[in-house]
């Protein structure tokens, strides 16, 4: 029987897709599911078939899940920022594992269970970086699901209460001042997000991304924030006039305070910039880069590369057991903090390049470097093309390979075997509660290496940009 839209049936919920709605199958089709929950006999409404799939709603639940629980979001399912807030943690977590070892076994063909996944001690006010979009209207909130629909959320249960309570203080400044917010369609109004990191003080970085040079009533903009949020450290103005879905612009002018916020992490001190990559959730982010330099099997001989090092939180966390490493970062101001955050921290066996990961590795290889480790720890869409080939010219001992995303991880497994590299161990870490998105920690060993270890250190004075 061929599906229709709003056509209902009873389906039983046999597991999750990557963005974590339910699936089932009626008449042999497969059905994805909105709120549905494994385990449970629901009935579902269609709400869109396609060629090969069709999407539904949970319309009565008949027999429940034990997972099954009442989210505790006002906000939930409209805002698109969590996906299980429906289940719970334990389903969850089971729910990450298995998406890491499907993807793993079917998209990379390691042979591989994933026994362990790292969960979080709490799934509440756990980010230390929020990026709240701006309507129209000059309401802050988050996108709803696939759309740039604002949905007005100032109570966010994800996000630090300094970041919420500084997105509020805007929000009236902007009805006050009747300052115009950003309208993607026109391209004309001011604000376009409010961006807040926090630290594990509790202290923040206010930055303001502008279609412009300034806002209206600047001071009072900045008392209203350091109100809402006393422990705040700087107020920033970012200007991005472009045409983008790319948050941050590369202008920034400082109107109060500071421009950088400090954390801790691994036992180190890391001084941030709006721009730099900081893991969103500290406390788990440890526990993944425990496993990575567990992974690394550094006994203090050995030379690490690390590609898409940020503000060199692995590779700074490495320095203490391996004999050198090297980061590399295409972000200016990153690979500024990295080389601060080397200093600041006593660290001189480290290295920073700036430039894209492939060509910094490249290049290193056409200086005779052969690092033992190479780490990669790069954005959703995983790894370039050029990038692993010039990796396995590198000929390491082991890569040690940090994903966010299990799909693009997996796809570069299988492109790392083609080159002789295969997975050792895996282990998923939950750094995202009540969301879809989940870490994984791979070792990518070779057994043979057919260059022979150059182990001259690398000089420091080479630090141009590449």
């Amino acid at each position: 029987m061929a599906l229709k839209k709003n056509q209902q049936h009873t389906v039983s919920i046999t597991g999750y897709t990557a963005e974590g709605l339910g699936v089932a199958r009626v008449d042999g089709q497969v059905v994805f599911i909105h709120g549905g929950v494994r385990g449970e006999t629901c009935t579902i409404r269609i709400m869109k078939v396609l060629k090969n799939a069709a999407y539904g709603r949970v319309e009565e639940v008949l027999v429940p899940s034990p997972a099954r629980r009442e989210p505790d979001c006002p906000h939930f399912p409209a805002c698109g920022g969590c996906d299980f807030q429906h289940i719970s943690y334990e389903e969850e977590l089971d729910a990450k594992r298995q998406r890491v070892e499907d993807a793993l076994r079917r998209i990379g063909g390691a042979d591989i269970n994933i026994e362990e996944i790292l969960g979080c001690e709490t799934v509440e006010h756990y980010r230390n970086k929020a990026q709240f979009p701006v309507s129209p209207q000059g309401r802050v909130g988050f996108y709803r699901a696939r759309s740039h629909q604002v949905v007005p959320a100032l109570d966010c249960r994800l996000q630090a209460p300094q970041a919420n309570a500084a997105a509020a203080a805007v929000e009236a400044y902007l009805r006050e001042f009747q300052v115009p917010a950003y309208d993607e369609t026109t391209q004309k109004g001011l604000l376009r997000h409010i961006y807040v990191r926090t630290n594990h003080l509790g202290q923040s970085l206010v930055c303001l991304v502008v279609n412009g040079d300034k806002l209206p009533h600047e001071p009072e903009l900045v008392s209203r924030i350091r109100n809402a949020s006393p422990d705040v450290s700087g107020v920033i103005l970012n200007t991005n006039r472009a045409d983008t879905n790319v948050v941050l612009g590369s202008a920034y002018r400082t109107l109060w305070g500071i421009d950088t916020l400090t954390d801790t992490l691994c036992g180190l001190t890391f001084r941030l910039s709006a721009p730099s990559f900081y893991q969103v959730n500290r406390a788990q982010a440890e526990r993944l880069y425990e496993k990575a330099i567990e992974f690394a099997c550094l006994s203090g001989q050995e030379t690490v590369l690390d590609l898409y090092c940020g503000a060199g939180t692995i590779t700074l966390a490495m320095a203490k057991h391996a004999r050198w490493v090297i980061g590399a970062e295409i972000v200016p101001e990153a690979i500024e903090n990295a080389k601060e955050n080397a200093e600041s921290n006593g660290i001189y066996n480290a290295e920073f390049f700036l430039g894209d990961a492939g060509d910094v590795a490249a290049k290193l290889a056409g200086e005779n470097l052969r690092p033992d480790v190479v780490v990669v720890d790069p954005p959703r869409k995983g790894l370039g093309e050029d990038v692993i080939p010039v990796i396995a010219g590198l000929a390491p001992e082991r890569v040690v390979y940090v994903s966010c995303d299990p799909g693009t991880l997996a796809r570069d497994v299988r492109r790392f075997a083609e080159t002789g590299y295969t997975v050792g161990k895996a282990v998923a870490v939950d750094l995202f509660g009540r969301t879809r998105h989940v870490e994984t920690v791979v070792l990518l060993s070779k057994q043979t290496i057919a260059h022979q270890k150059i182990k001259a250190q690398p000089s420091l004075e080479n630090t141009d940009k590449l």
